[in-house]
C-alpha cells in the first residue's frame, strides 16, 4: 500500500503538469483552431529563463515572475509574426509550429548549451513523511500551483467576459467575428495566456527535474496525449486527461516496468483517436451546444 500511494503521488504529480501543458494546447486551438507543438517548449524556455535570471542575482520568486512574463509575451510575438500569416489552415499551423519548436530549441542550445540546468526548490530539498511516503517539498508547490492555475483558468473561462470571447470563439468563430469581436487581438492574447501557462508547468517541475534545451519535446507530447484523452478544446478535459496519463505512466513504471512509461502514452493515443476520437469529455464545442451557450 506504501508503494502504491508513492506511485499515486508521483502519477498526480507528473500528471498535474501534463494538464497544464494541455491546457495551454486547447487555449490556442480554441481561438485560432491551430495545434501548436511548440507548447512544451513554452515550458522549457520558462525554466531555463528563470534559472538563469535567479543565477544572475535575482530573487527566486522575482525571477520566476519575469520568467513567466517572458515566455507569454515571446509566445505572443510567435503568434503575430509566424503563425498569423498563415491564417487557420490546420496543416500549415503543425508545420509552422513545428518548425518553431525546432527554432527554440536550437535557441536554447545556444544560449544555455546542452547541459541540463538545475533548479533550487522553492522550499528546500528535504523530504518529510506523510503517512508511511517520503514527499519532497516541491510536490506540494505542484499540486497547490496546478490545482490553482486550474481553478482560476476554469473561472476566467466560464465566468469572465474574455473567457466567454474565447469559448465563443471556440463555439462558432464566424459568428462571434460577426458581433465585432476581434479574432487578432484575440489570437495573440491566447498566446501569450498558452505560453505564460506552459511557463508555469516548466518551472515548477524543474527542482525535480533538471531542464535541458530538448526537456520540451517529450512535455509537448504529453500534453497533446492529454488533451486527445480528456477532449481536445476542453480545458476541463486536458486538466483530467494530464491526471489520467501520469497516473497511468507512473502505475506502468512501478508494476510493470519504467520502459512502458512512454509506451503508455502512445498506447493510449491510438485507442482513444480509434475508440472515443472526442475524448472523455468532448470538445468544447460540442459542450457548448448541449448546454445552449
Amino acid at each position: 500500500m506504501s508503494e502504491f500511494v508513492q506511485l499515486l503521488i508521483a502519477g498526480l504529480m507528473v500528471g498535474s503538469i501534463y494538464g497544464l501543458i494541455g491546457i495551454g494546447f486547447t487555449t490556442i486551438y480554441n481561438v485560432t483552431g491551430i495545434v501548436n507543438f511548440a507548447q512544451g517548449d513554452f515550458a522549457m524556455i520558462g525554466a531555463l529563463s528563470a534559472i538563469m535570471l535567479h543565477e544572475s542575482g535575482l530573487s527566486l520568486g522575482l525571477a520566476i515572475a519575469l520568467a513567466i512574463v517572458l515566455v507569454g509575451v515571446i509566445a505572443a510575438v510567435i503568434e503575430r509574426v509566424a503563425v498569423r500569416p498563415i491564417g487557420t489552415h490546420v496543416t500549415r499551423g503543425i508545420v509552422a509550429t513545428i518548425g518553431i519548436g525546432v527554432v527554440l530549441q536550437g535557441a536554447a542550445a545556444l544560449i544555455w548549451g546542452s547541459d541540463a540546468q538545475p533548479m533550487p526548490g522553492f522550499s528546500g530539498e528535504r523530504p518529510f513523511n506523510l503517512g508511511g511516503t517520503t514527499v519532497l517539498p516541491q510536490a506540494l508547490w505542484i499540486f497547490g500551483t496546478s490545482a490553482a492555475l486550474m481553478l482560476l483558468l476554469y473561472l476566467f473561462f466560464r465566468h469572465t467576459y474574455p473567457g466567454k470571447i474565447m469559448r465563443a470563439c471556440a463555439i462558432n468563430p464566424f459568428a462571434a467575428q460577426l458581433m465585432g469581436i476581434r479574432l487578432g487581438a484575440l489570437r495573440t492574447f491566447s498566446f501569450f495566456l498558452s505560453g505564460a501557462v506552459g511557463a508555469v508547468g516548466g518551472i515548477i517541475i524543474a527542482p525535480i527535474a533538471l531542464t535541458q534545451y530538448d526537456s520540451g519535446i517529450s512535455l509537448g507530447i504529453k500534453g497533446f496525449v492529454a488533451c486527445i484523452i480528456g477532449g481536445f478544446g476542453n480545458p476541463v478535459g486536458a486538466a483530467v486527461g494530464g491526471l489520467l496519463l501520469g497516473i497511468l505512466e507512473a502505475m506502468s513504471s512501478g508494476f510493470v516496468s519504467s520502459g512502458f512509461k512512454d509506451a503508455i502514452s502512445f498506447a493510449l493515443l491510438l485507442v482513444f483517436l480509434a475508440v472515443r476520437p472526442g475524448g472523455l469529455l468532448g470538445d468544447l464545442e460540442k459542450v457548448g451546444r448541449r448546454h445552449g451557450t
